[in-house]
């Protein structure tokens, strides 16, 4: 520990009680809350709570107007974690600008939390930011220009420079998993130079509870023993995990000569302000960092206080040097401050205020401690420049720089005088070596499967040896032939039949006694769990096979074309229809009138006559003639309909399943066969309920075991199923819904860097149309199953395909009928209105609509006294059947002649004059 003075111990002491009491007054005037969410276990939070809190004191003495408050909450690398800070520093502390310092990942999350609750988000880290990311976060607010894109694009100019082809690229992982961003803008970027990284080192999280360092140890021992690339690209890293990486590096060998290390913006940012201990295992590496002038007097005088009082709240750390993240920091508060004070007697709670904030903020336009601030859709206006240094000894050099649109400062980068690891002076490092211990991976392949035709393995006496064919065997050697050609390196391997199923294939590959597998293996969410999968080279599913017979010629099959319910919706609505049209033409037509069976006779007659359109009775009142009209519509579509599919079921040769579902097996307890070896016997028992299971270990098996009726369905997965129906064709049909699965893969370890190799080799083989032909190879039969002959019965019409019509038909006949019964009630009611006033009632001048008011108020003002009631009938007189009695009603559109009152009327009235007599 090195000693202090007292006079300086004294001054440093006076600025903590000064810095302190700063943070902890409220100006008399106004006081802004501001929050910063941290992460002070990290070098670069330790430098940045600094900064803040020199940032909030200058600023503070400085103003008499307003002050800032500034609330710290300390952050763990959770982005739910943090977004809870976020919130609470919002409802609690009421802060009206959050100062975001930690990952993208958390920056985004607090950045939506900010835009909920209208609070700014600042922010100094760095991510592939799309030209419209200020829109999907309006409330954030970029110190920096940079994005990762910037960073990688300055790798790639670099790699080109060197020709290096082969890459290895380290970064730490997500605090949730998935795939880090920049791998994969890494990755096309590197496509268009004609290099590909051969290997991905992906680290554990710096939170992670767990040591990584055996993590780290095994996946550097991968590159050490098999990957022929030496140029290591450090993307993403916090300090702790590159120093394990590091280490691990320097034990195995590989930061010797003719390796590369090229240390991303993310670690070599802070090269200035770490112990040089941590990087002398990679001496010799180059660096991307972040450019800023150090000759500028505000940062010096900000230097140097910041020297002073880092070293006093944090001893442990051996340099005091501030980093780009501490001069971000500063200039994030003083960005708020200048804000604050523009906006000036505007109170924090007005309606309004934190969007005036934001455009203040994003209006700023003033010069930081390095350049100047000012913003353009959320980001810094002004293009941040990226240095090359080479790490020498304990500290580094300067060697170019490197902006977006100019690329390097020095074209020649060849010309360059550094020291590569393993201080190699002279030449260039390659880049590549050749593996330590190429070795032979050792594939397992099951050795009986139920259809041979995927995977066979059968002993050769002559040679002495074991010979493996089949589908899947063809596609993994088509896949080593592919990586050979366009991966450029050979991927040696030998084949071990296993016995047994597929789950302890599984597993010895879980236990790395198979370094991979190859055969028909399902991919499946429960075994994704434990190993890797490729890319399927074929789908999957699952559907239950059963046999066929041609459907006989039975009496009642003119009765299929309908289902039941069918043929009760067109009995229902065909009756319906007839008793509207006999009730409406009843009142009018002749034809219609008589004894009730006489009239039954008729409307029958009428209505089923009407389906083959020879109905001949005439049809008056023209209520029943648009019923009848929507009634043949009907009548042609149902007709023309069961005469098609009627005629499809007798013409062609149908097969008919002799099980129609699922369901009747699992009713049943019917006995169903399937592979035992497989996952599909668990399937049926959990999944579908199915009980009665039988194992039929191969595919002969099958039809014996139907015709002996051991069994009545068979689940088969869908490659099976395609090529036992072409195998037997005709003879089995696929019933019921299929099951999807993942498909059939080629299964490796978790984290194996060759499956990527072989799901993009698999991907190629797929699109150039290599896998269909060896499909077409191996899995074609000679059968030629006609299409004709192995139709399925086509589908029977249900009221689904009809319930349309029959709603326009019932609709339109009931509101025909409501209309004729209002007419006609109608009619009656002014017919007596007429018997009782006589010829006063018809005013041809008179309106309709006041006619109806009239009739309105006689009716309301009507005594029943007055009017005297219809004569009574004779009780004598006799019922003409053929002719109805003189009080029938008729048509509105028919008024017999001896009725008519002055003009004709439009209305129904009775067919006997009512006699009345009027009281005067």
């Amino acid at each position: 520990m090195p000693s202090f003075s007292p006079s300086k111990f004294t001054s440093v002491f006076l600025v903590s009680v000064i810095l302190s009491f700063s943070l902890t007054t409220v100006a008399e005037n106004r006081t802004t809350n501001i929050g910063v969410i941290i992460d002070e276990r990290t070098r670069a939070g330790k430098e940045q709570k600094t900064a803040i809190e020199i940032a909030v004191q200058k600023l503070n003495s400085g103003s008499k107007d307003h002050k800032l408050a500034i609330y710290f909450t300390n952050s763990s690398g959770d982005p739910l974690e943090t977004a809870s800070s976020a919130n609470e520093l919002i409802e609690k502390q009421k802060v009206r600008v959050i100062i975001d310092t930690n990952s993208w990942e958390e920056t985004t999350v607090v950045a939506k939390v900010g835009e909920r609750a209208r609070v700014p988000v600042i922010s100094s880290t760095t991510a592939a930011l799309q030209p419209l990311s200020h829109l999907q976060w309006p409330f954030l607010v970029q110190m920096t220009d940079l994005d990762i894109s910037n960073e990688i694009n300055c790798i790639v100019s670099l790699i080109k420079a060197y020709n290096w082809k082969r890459i290895i690229a380290i970064y730490e992982d997500n605090v949730y998993g998935g795939e880090y961003e920049g791998f994969s803008i890494l990755s096309e970027a590197l496509q268009k130079i004609d290099s590909i990284i051969e290997h991905r080192v992906v680290v554990p999280h710096f939170t992670s509870p767990f040591d990584p360092k055996e993590t780290i140890r095994d996946d550097l021992a991968t590159v050490l023993t098999t990957k022929q690339s030496r140029v290591f690209i450090v993307l993403k890293s916090s300090l702790s995990t590159a120093t394990r990486v590091f280490e691990e590096a320097n034990k195995l060998g590989l930061t010797g000569r003719d390796s590369v290390w090229i240390l991303g913006n993310g670690f070599s940012s802070i090269l200035d302000s770490i112990d040089p201990l941590v990087f002398r295992p990679v001496e010799g590496a180059l660096g991307i960092k972040t450019y800023y002038s150090d000759k500028n007097p505000r940062f010096l005088e900000f230097r140097s206080t910041f020297k002073a009082i880092f070293k006093s709240n944090y001893p442990e750390e051996d340099k005091s040097e501030p980093c780009i993240y501490a001069i971000r920091a500063y200039d994030s508060v003083e960005t708020v401050w200048r804000a604050l004070d523009h906006l000036g007697n505007l109170n924090d709670t007005d309606s309004g205020f934190q969007e005036k904030l934001l455009d203040t903020i994003l209006s700023n336009n003033f010069s930081g401690l390095t350049n100047t601030i000012a913003f353009k859709d959320g980001k810094l206006s002004e293009p941040q420049v990226l240095q090359l240094v080479n790490i020498v000894g304990k500290s580094y050099k300067e060697l170019a720089f490197w902006s977006p649109g100019s690329g390097f400062s020095n074209t020649s980068l060849k010309q360059l005088s550094i020291i590569w690891p393993g201080d190699l002076i002279n030449r260039i490092p390659k880049g590549w070596v050749m593996p330590n211990n190429v070795k032979k991976m050792k594939i397992g392949v099951p050795d009986s499967t139920s259809f041979q035709r995927f995977v066979k393995v059968e002993w050769i006496e002559s040679t002495n040896e074991t010979k493996y064919s089949g589908f899947c065997i063809a596609v993994f050697r088509a896949v080593v032939a592919t990586l050979e050609e366009q991966y450029g390196y050979t991927l040696p391997y030998e084949f071990i039949n296993h016995t047994g199923s597929y789950d302890d294939l599984i597993d010895k590959v879980y236990y790395k006694t198979y370094d991979a597998v190859v055969g028909d293996v399902t991919i499946l969410a429960n075994r994704s769990k434990y190993v890797e999968f490729t890319q399927p080279f074929t789908e999957s599913g699952l559907s239950m096979v059963v046999p066929v017979r041609t459907d006989p010629q039975r009496a009642w099959k003119f009765m299929r074309p309908f289902t039941i319910e069918m043929w009760l919706a067109s009995g229902g609505i065909l009756f319906y229809t007839m008793f509207v049209v006999w009730f409406m033409e009843h009142q009018v037509n002749r034809e219609f009138r008589g004894r009730w069976m006489d009239q039954l006779g008729t409307a029958l007659w009428f209505t089923f006559s009407s389906l083959f359109f020879s109905h001949r009775e005439n049809i008056r009142s023209n209520h029943s003639k648009v019923v009848v009209m929507i009634w043949l519509f009907v009548v042609f579509i149902l007709t023309s309909s069961y005469t098609a599919s009627l005629t499809t079921m007798l013409t062609v040769r149908m097969l008919e399943p002799t099980v129609q579902d699922i369901e009747l097996v699992r009713r049943e307890n019917a006995p169903v066969g399937c592979d035992p070896d497989s996952f599909v016997g668990k399937y049926l028992r959990d999944v579908l309920n199915l009980k009665n299971i039988k194992n039929i270990t191969s595919q002969d098996e099958y039809p014996e075991n139907f015709k002996n009726g051991n069994i009545v369905a068979a689940f088969l997965e869908l490659p099976y199923q395609k090529y036992f129906l072409k195998e037997y064709c005709n003879k089995y049909m696929a019933i019921g819904p299929s099951y999807k699965f993942g498909g059939l893969g080629f299964v490796f370890p978790k984290d194996s860097p060759i499956t990527d190799d072989v799901s993009g080799a698999i991907l190629s083989l797929l699109e150039e149309g290599r896998i269909i032909n060896m499909e077409n190879q191996w899995l074609d039969t000679s059968q030629n199953c006609s299409s004709s002959d192995s139709g399925v019965e086509s589908e029977r019409l249900s009221l689904d395909n009809f319930w349309g019509i029959f709603v326009i038909s019932g609709a339109t006949s009931t509101l025909s009928l409501l209309l004729f019964l209002y007419r006609l009630l109608h009619n009656k009611i002014e017919q007596r209105i007429i018997s009782y006033h006589g010829s006063q009632w018809n005013n041809n001048n008179e309106s309709r609509f006041r006619r109806a008011i009239r009739l309105v108020m006689i009716m309301l003002s009507l005594n029943p006294s007055r009017v005297q009631p219809r004569e009574n009938l004779d009780s004598s007189q006799e019922w003409n059947h053929q002719n109805p009695p003189q009080w029938e009603l008729v048509s509105p559109t028919e008024v017999p002649e001896h009725l008519e009152i002055g003009r004709p009327t439009q209305l129904e009235i009775p067919m006997r004059k009512i006699e009345h007599t009027m009281t005067i």
